[in-house]
């Protein structure tokens, strides 16, 4: 064999044995360094992608042309924290968002473990940058603990082959090639470490109900940006939260307004969240491997609250103009007020006095087997802004429209019940208001697309100034029933336009959605309109309540204003599906 035979074939095997051992040093997945017992983890995966949405061109531009933004960044607080970013950017020598996912793009996965113990692993692209940071930020923690009189919180310690280290004290942390890991308390970092040497015992990726959560999550969409697990078996034992699952059980409405969430919470082992990106919308879909179904039984709310049938379910909200919000429910009331005594064994006060007045409105009807026995199992609510007519007048304070739409079995022999009750009720305001010397509501039956309407309202007629009207002006209640629908709303403008969209889900034969029974929808834009045309009242009410002053309140609900305007549009919606109880959640932002 030649000299240069036998050189090339050395510097070959060479090459081969180097690659070999770069190979063996490649990170496991972090979720692997993350102890077995951790309660909740956060796996953030393509960190990319949502500085991209979140932090891109389009966003920066929405948020810095905010009227909140702009206030802010008068305040001496926030220019010291640009000036930090400024700074950065120069030692780092690029901007902060390019900077951003050179050091997560890896991946971020976050950890809840026991004794309140918080873990965090962060993969960089960058590692010299990764380096690099790390030392501004000691360099900075030093200067601080110096000036404090406190240099010792700022130290190291060596763990086998890993420097840790602490900025106060507290908290600990070490860079292992490109991955950042940190824990608030030494023992987190320390069971971390051991897992990475191999004798920390087993790992959360092999604890049997994240590796069901994981392949749920996979099943649904294997494009998620973000994954979440929480073991509900351990969180259902925390007092708080079974205290917060036991609560709807103690209120009739509460328990029928989140009937089937609860039991399903309960009586599942694990919850498994994914996230995906969709242009400009965050898609969130969670699911738990319990159902409920042990739990439906005759006790139980959610025996009124999941669809029986396949196709059974919520329909779907109904669109309005100005719409706010919706909410629409599949619940039996009829069987789920003929069980309340056994759902509710202490009648309360207000269970009493709905009971009482509902007997006066309905002469005396069985309110379970004549009354509510007339509904079909689907509860529709819409709130929205109103429109004011400046012939009648516009209030100071301009509150939202808001309406509940039933569905009833037999129309033609319901109707003139439910006329009798609407009237009885709009007599005894009437009666009240008059015994205190007050204004009373007028009666009128206006008609509107072939749907009598019976209006009452407050008259105008002898006040001059119709610009700032008193607040109970919001109010026109009004009673429709357009064909198998009844609807009942706080004003008749809002009325009108629901005889309108449920003439036209009748014409496009509108099917409900199987499965689902509770879908809710805001309109972050029309909610931050309703929020600007009330600025000045919620300032004043702010200040009054909080004791601020009036530039502090005005910043505050600005910002609130903004926030609902950064969201175009919001759904979720709660169902069954194959076995499990799911519940998705769309935003659409608004980027415009």
């Amino acid at each position: 064999m030649s000299v240069r035979f036998r050189t090339a074939l050395t510097l070959i095997l060479a090459v081969i044995v180097l690659q070999s051992a770069a190979a063996g040093q490649t990170m496991p997945a972090a979720i692997q360094w993350v102890p077995r017992d951790a309660v909740v983890s956060l796996e953030l995966a393509r960190p990319k992608a949502l500085i991209d949405l979140l932090a891109g061109e389009k966003a920066i531009a929405a948020i810095t042309a905010l009227p909140a933004y702009r206030q802010q960044a008068s305040n001496p607080k926030f220019q010291e924290f640009l000036n930090i970013i400024n700074f950065m950017e120069t030692a780092l020598g690029t901007d902060w968002r390019t900077a951003l996912k050179k050091l997560t793009g890896g991946g971020i996965t976050l950890a809840v473990c026991p004794e309140e113990t918080v873990v965090l692993i962060i993969d960089a692209e960058d590692e010299h940058m990764l380096q690099q940071l790390h030392e501004m930020l000691l360099s900075m923690a030093r200067s601080e603990a110096e000036n404090q009189g406190r240099p010792g919180s700022v130290a190291s310690t060596q763990y086998r082959d890993v420097t840790a280290w602490t900025f106060d004290g507290k908290e600990a942390h070490a860079i292992i090639g490109k991955r950042f890991v940190m824990a608030n308390r030494p023992e987190g970092l320390k069971a971390v470490l051991e897992l990475r040497a191999g004798d920390g015992g087993d790992s959360l990726a092999t604890k049997p109900s994240y590796i069901a959560a994981r392949r749920e999550i996979s099943r649904r969409d294997e494009s998620t940006v973000a994954t979440a697990f929480a073991d509900l078996g351990v969180l259902m034992q925390v007092p708080d939260i079974a205290a917060v699952l036991d609560q709807p059980g103690e209120n009739p409405l509460a328990a029928l307004s989140f009937a089937g969430i609860a039991e399903a919470m309960r009586g599942s082992s694990w919850l498994a969240l994914g996230l995906r990106i969709d242009d400009e919308t965050l898609v969130c879909r969670a699911s738990v491997d319990g159902s409920g179904a042990p739990r439906v039984a005759s006790t139980s709310p959610a025996a009124f609250a999941l669809p029986k049938g396949s196709g059974e379910g919520a329909p779907p909200n109904l669109s309005v103009p100005r719409r706010i919000a919706a909410l629409t429910l599949y619940r039996d009331l009829h069987q789920f007020y003929a069980a309340k005594d056994d759902l509710f064994s202490e009648r309360t006060s207000d269970l009493i006095f709905f009971e009482n007045m509902m007997g006066i409105f309905f002469s005396g009807r069985d309110l379970t087997n004549e009354v509510l026995a007339e509904t079909e199992p689907e509860v529709r609510f819409i709130v929205a802004e109103q429109q004011y007519d400046p012939a009648i007048g516009t209030p100071i304070v301009k509150l939202p429209a808001f309406a509940m739409v039933l569905r009833v079995r037999d129309p033609e022999r319901f109707d003139e019940v439910v006329e009798e009750a609407w009237q009885k009720a709009i007599g005894l305001v009437n009666f009240t208001r008059g015994q205190q010397a007050m204004p009373g509501l007028i009666i009128d039956r206006p008609i509107h697309a072939q749907t009598k309407l019976t209006l009452a309202y407050f008259s105008t007629t002898e006040i001059e100034d119709k610009t700032e009207l008193d607040q109970r002006f919001n109010v026109r209640p009004t009673l429709a029933m357009p064909g198998e629908y009844l609807i009942f709303s706080s004003t008749d403008g809002l009325a009108r336009d629901l005889v309108d969209a449920l003439s036209r889900e009748t014409k496009q034969s509108v099917k409900p959605l199987g499965g689902t029974h509770s879908l809710i929808e805001i309109e972050g834009v029309q909610l931050a309109s309703i929020l600007q045309a009330n600025r000045q009242t919620l300032v004043r009410g702010d200040m009054i309540k909080k004791g601020n002053t009036q530039e502090q309140s005005e910043a505050g609900i600005d910002l609130l204003i903004a926030l609902a305007r950064f969201c175009k549009h919001l759904k979720l919606s709660i169902g069954m599906q194959e076995g499990l109880t799911e519940a998705s959640l769309e935003m659409k932002l608004n980027l415009q």
